[in-house]
Protein backbone atom coordinates (compact mmCIF):
# COMPACT_ATOMS: atom_id res chain seq x y z
CA UNK A 1 0.00 0.00 0.00
CA UNK A 2 0.99 3.58 -0.83
CA UNK A 3 -0.13 6.98 1.11
CA UNK A 4 -0.21 9.56 -1.08
CA UNK A 5 -1.15 12.97 0.15
CA UNK A 6 -1.89 16.29 -2.49
CA UNK A 7 -2.90 20.02 -0.90
CA UNK A 8 -4.55 22.47 -3.04
CA UNK A 9 -5.70 25.68 -3.57
CA UNK A 10 -8.64 25.78 -5.45
CA UNK A 11 -9.92 29.43 -7.34
CA UNK A 12 -13.00 29.12 -5.79
CA UNK A 13 -15.46 26.89 -2.40
CA UNK A 14 -17.41 24.31 -3.68
CA UNK A 15 -20.74 24.51 -4.36
CA UNK A 16 -23.88 23.27 -2.69
CA UNK A 17 -24.36 22.56 1.18
CA UNK A 18 -23.97 18.72 1.84
CA UNK A 19 -21.62 17.79 4.62
CA UNK A 20 -20.34 14.24 2.87
CA UNK A 21 -20.86 11.97 0.12
CA UNK A 22 -19.20 8.85 -1.14
CA UNK A 23 -19.15 7.35 -4.52
CA UNK A 24 -17.57 4.34 -6.75
CA UNK A 25 -16.65 0.79 -5.12
CA UNK A 26 -13.12 -0.97 -4.65
CA UNK A 27 -12.69 -3.53 -6.75
CA UNK A 28 -10.33 -4.32 -9.35
CA UNK A 29 -9.95 -1.83 -11.56
CA UNK A 30 -12.32 0.63 -9.46
CA UNK A 31 -11.78 3.09 -6.54
CA UNK A 32 -14.11 4.72 -4.07
CA UNK A 33 -13.83 8.77 -3.22
CA UNK A 34 -15.03 10.08 -0.21
CA UNK A 35 -15.54 13.56 0.05
CA UNK A 36 -16.30 15.79 3.10
CA UNK A 37 -17.36 19.60 3.25
CA UNK A 38 -14.40 20.41 6.32
CA UNK A 39 -12.24 22.62 4.97
CA UNK A 40 -11.75 26.37 5.24
CA UNK A 41 -12.91 28.45 1.50
CA UNK A 42 -10.13 27.41 -0.99
CA UNK A 43 -8.15 24.94 0.66
CA UNK A 44 -8.40 21.46 -0.87
CA UNK A 45 -6.79 18.11 0.24
CA UNK A 46 -6.68 14.59 -1.62
CA UNK A 47 -5.47 11.31 0.23
CA UNK A 48 -5.05 8.58 -1.49
CA UNK A 49 -4.44 4.98 -0.70
CA UNK A 50 -3.22 2.79 -3.50
CA UNK A 51 -2.09 -1.16 -3.97
CA UNK A 52 -0.54 0.58 -7.29
CA UNK A 53 2.57 1.64 -5.55
CA UNK A 54 5.58 4.02 -7.43
CA UNK A 55 2.74 5.78 -9.61
CA UNK A 56 2.85 9.36 -8.01
CA UNK A 57 4.31 11.58 -10.89
CA UNK A 58 0.47 10.19 -12.24
CA UNK A 59 -1.49 10.71 -9.51
CA UNK A 60 0.03 14.45 -9.38
CA UNK A 61 -1.12 15.47 -12.62
CA UNK A 62 -4.48 13.62 -12.38
CA UNK A 63 -5.21 15.58 -8.76
CA UNK A 64 -3.82 18.65 -10.05
CA UNK A 65 -6.01 18.30 -13.47
CA UNK A 66 -9.17 17.79 -11.47
CA UNK A 67 -7.82 20.84 -8.76
CA UNK A 68 -8.13 23.35 -12.30
CA UNK A 69 -11.37 22.17 -13.66
CA UNK A 70 -13.55 21.61 -10.53
CA UNK A 71 -12.10 24.23 -8.04
CA UNK A 72 -13.28 21.64 -5.33
CA UNK A 73 -12.45 24.37 -2.65
CA UNK A 74 -13.04 23.33 0.67
CA UNK A 75 -13.27 19.71 0.47
CA UNK A 76 -11.20 16.39 1.52
CA UNK A 77 -11.43 13.90 -0.77
CA UNK A 78 -10.41 10.72 0.43
CA UNK A 79 -9.54 7.66 -2.34
CA UNK A 80 -9.10 4.38 -1.90
CA UNK A 81 -8.02 2.54 -4.71
CA UNK A 82 -8.08 -0.67 -6.39
CA UNK A 83 -6.17 -0.11 -9.35
CA UNK A 84 -8.25 2.29 -11.62
CA UNK A 85 -7.10 4.39 -14.44
CA UNK A 86 -6.53 7.58 -14.54
CA UNK A 87 -9.56 8.20 -16.78
CA UNK A 88 -11.90 6.58 -14.09
CA UNK A 89 -10.07 8.27 -11.45
CA UNK A 90 -11.23 11.68 -13.20
CA UNK A 91 -14.52 10.29 -13.59
CA UNK A 92 -14.95 9.47 -9.69
CA UNK A 93 -13.63 12.92 -8.73
CA UNK A 94 -16.14 14.79 -10.62
CA UNK A 95 -18.93 12.29 -9.20
CA UNK A 96 -17.85 13.21 -5.80
CA UNK A 97 -17.98 16.79 -6.31
CA UNK A 98 -21.26 16.76 -8.42
CA UNK A 99 -22.62 14.65 -5.13
CA UNK A 100 -21.83 16.94 -2.53
CA UNK A 101 -22.65 20.02 -4.53
CA UNK A 102 -26.04 18.37 -4.94
CA UNK A 103 -25.96 17.30 -8.56
CA UNK A 104 -26.64 13.72 -8.29
CA UNK A 105 -24.52 10.85 -8.80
Amino acid sequence: MERLTYRHIAREPAQGSALSALVGVVASGNLEVLVERILPGSACEIEIETTAAGFGDVWSAVVADFVERRSPGGLRLSINDGGARPDMVSLRLAQAVRAIEGSGQ
